[in-house]
């Protein structure tokens, strides 16, 4: 079994954990709420995008996904960035072969960025975007899963606008249906208010926050797999790593990954423990490993 240190997990990975978390945000999003998981790094919300954008794609609903660190940066114009959003929509639902974007692009001239962007939406996306599993259907459901949401922080210009663009989308549920089948998550190290200069245009009040915590004793039991196998005591050793972690997901699959190098390195390949030693083992193992990683 091998553990994953880092990085987003695949949405079938065995070491995947299933927490609180996951079961929240899929059900709010079919809710038709807009969702954001704001929390510290490393601690499972890409993976959490990963997992949650699979299942929904499974029942043919239609995800995209935008990285917001690709998008811009220091010397990046409002109009490239709002550009940047909308042709990373373009392709990533795949509308190529619907509509010639150069087109209508330049029929989009005198407008301002973010009114092009809600054109794009409302005239090119919504119509033209089709279900992941019936072909020539419209998509019943669009969901926009946006990523690193806390690197627009670094853009020389305001980003209130575009998140007042996506507070007008879920107003606009009541006047068109057609805006009942968009959804949005935000996912990043941020909090609403270090995004929103402007407190009046704050969409966060129609928001549902995930809340991301570590992993549960409960809920870790797919970790037990790789420490059965070279590990005696398997059970009560995932408690004390837990212990010792607080279930912060980066540092408990590290010193799972850890113990099975050290246990593949012993004569037998496995590590023997006494009963009723595995705190004191787990603690001495902690320890030694902190003073490694300095």
């Amino acid at each position: 079994m091998r553990y994953q240190v880092g990085g987003s997990l695949r949405s079938d990975d065995l070491t995947y954990i299933i927490r609180q978390a996951d079961e929240k945000l899929y059900t709010s999003l079919k809710a038709g709420d807009f969702c954001y998981v704001f929390n510290s790094r490393q601690m499972g919300k890409s993976s959490l995008l990963q997992r949650t954008s699979y299942r929904l794609r499974q029942e043919g609903y239609k995800c995209v996904y935008l990285d917001m660190t690709t998008l811009g940066s220091e010397d990046t114009t409002p109009e490239q960035w709002y550009k940047g959003v909308i042709i990373s929509l373009f392709y990533g639902l795949n509308l190529v072969e619907k509509v010639k974007f150069k087109q209508w692009w330049e029929m989009q001239a005198g407008l301002s960025s973010v009114q092009k962007l809600h054109q794009f939406v409302e005239e090119v996306l919504l119509p033209n975007v089709q279900s992941e599993s019936l072909p020539d259907v419209k998509a019943e459901r669009i969901f926009i899963f946006i990523d690193e949401i806390d690197s627009l922080l670094s853009l020389n210009f305001p980003v209130s606008d575009f998140f007042a663009w996506i507070r007008h989308c879920y107003n606009q549920q009541a006047h068109n249906p057609n805006f009942r089948r968009l959804g949005f998550t935000l996912f990043g190290v941020a909090s609403p208010s270090d995004l929103i200069s402007d407190k009046r245009r704050t969409p966060f009040n129609i928001g549902t926050a995930i809340d991301l915590h570590g992993f549960q004793l409960h809920e870790a039991t797919p970790l037990l797999k790789g420490l059965e196998e070279v590990i005696t005591q398997p059970e009560a050793v995932l408690e004390e790593i837990i212990y010792w972690t607080g279930g912060q997901p980066f540092l408990t699959q590290k010193l799972c990954q850890l113990i099975v190098h050290i246990a593949l390195k012993t004569s037998n390949r496995k590590i023997d423990l006494p009963p009723e030693t595995e705190a004191s083992w787990i603690e001495q193992f902690v320890r030694s490993s902190l003073a490694v990683w300095g």
